[in-house]
């Protein structure tokens, strides 16, 4: 598999000011140096709790946020300058899924201007041609013929984040940023749009990056995890790596959070959560510095990194 996007030491601080001159004391480090790479034809899941700056990665691999410092390399190019992205025509192939669909769909479009909007922006289509494609567009995602003369508030919040997964292909991107794309769906609407997100996959070649709080999501999904705390990644592996040899305690955390449905089990999984809590108040020097900072990754396997102090392993 080739690379599709490598991105180096992406930083995004937001400043702080305060005063009577409004100058700047302080910054908000929303990501803090992270460096990962996104080959052609895979999912990759970032993960991690509210204000960890995975949705803030996101959005800058898109284009809708400034970066502060660090790359993003796509086909030679340093993608971070929006001329760059203009020159390329970078807005066509990396596109986004967002978390609430209602606010990412204008209320005042129909279906059919809402999924053609991508194909106005980039192709030379006729009338004729355009509302082909959307309706092979709606075909893809399960939404049927006569969705195109409506409106977003008449369709349902799985229906809606189908209609967003297909305004998102419909310009043939090579990348999807998927943000939250299920967090607000029931669980049997989740499963739908996870498998049209999968089947479009398969059909289109295409790259994910999925961001998501919800592991058991992720895991269903990606081929390679990042684990993501305080704007720095803290671990990062293959999907077997991240479920079945955890090393940093955050890592931990999150997985022994997962709920667990065996009752049989209670006691085992409740003692399993205890000791983790234990090896957190009582090595949290291996995991963070005296500020409270992830250290940097360093190799465990070929595959797997970890974020510990002078590069033990736990």
């Amino acid at each position: 598999m080739s690379e599709l996007i490598t991105i180096n030491d992406l930083k995004i601080h937001y400043p702080i000011r305060s005063g009577f001159f409004n100058l700047v004391t302080d910054h908000v480090y929303a990501v803090d140096g992270v460096d990962f790479t996104i080959e052609k034809g895979k999912t990759y899941g970032l993960v991690g709790e509210s204000g960890s700056g995975k949705s803030t990665t996101g959005k800058a691999i898109v284009g809708l946020e400034k970066v502060t410092s660090g790359s993003i390399i796509y086909d030679g190019e340093d993608i971070t300058k929006a001329a760059t992205r203009k020159k390329m025509n970078y807005n066509k192939d990396v596109q986004m899924i967002f978390q609430d669909s209602m606010s990412s769909l204008n209320p005042k479009k129909r279906v059919l201007d809402i999924i053609a909007e991508p194909l106005r922006n980039f192709e030379r289509l006729s009338d004729q041609e355009e509302k082909k494609r959307v309706k092979e567009l709606l075909d893809i995602v399960g939404m049927p013929e006569d969705a195109l003369y409506k409106y977003p508030h008449e369709f349902s919040g799985g229906q809606r984040q189908r209609l967003g997964v297909a305004r998102a292909v419909a310009s043939n991107p090579k990348l999807i940023v998927a943000d939250e794309p299920v967090s607000a769906l029931d669980l049997s609407v989740q499963a739908q749009v996870l498998n049209f997100m999968k089947r479009i996959q398969e059909e289109y070649k295409l790259s994910y990056l999925f961001i998501s709080h919800d592991l058991g999501v992720v895991k269903h999904m990606c081929d390679n995890i990042a684990i993501m705390y305080k704007g720095r990644f803290v671990e990062m592996g293959t999907r077997e790596d991240i479920y079945t040899d955890p090393q940093h305690i955050y890592t931990k955390r999150l997985l022994s959070a997962i709920p667990q449905i065996d009752v049989r089990n209670r006691d085992a999984h409740k003692a399993q959560r205890r000791a983790v809590e234990k090896e957190y108040q009582l090595h949290q020097k291996d995991y963070y510095d005296e500020n409270g900072r992830v250290y940097d990754l360093v190799d465990h396997t070929p595959t797997h990194k970890v974020a510990l102090n002078n590069g033990g392993v736990n």
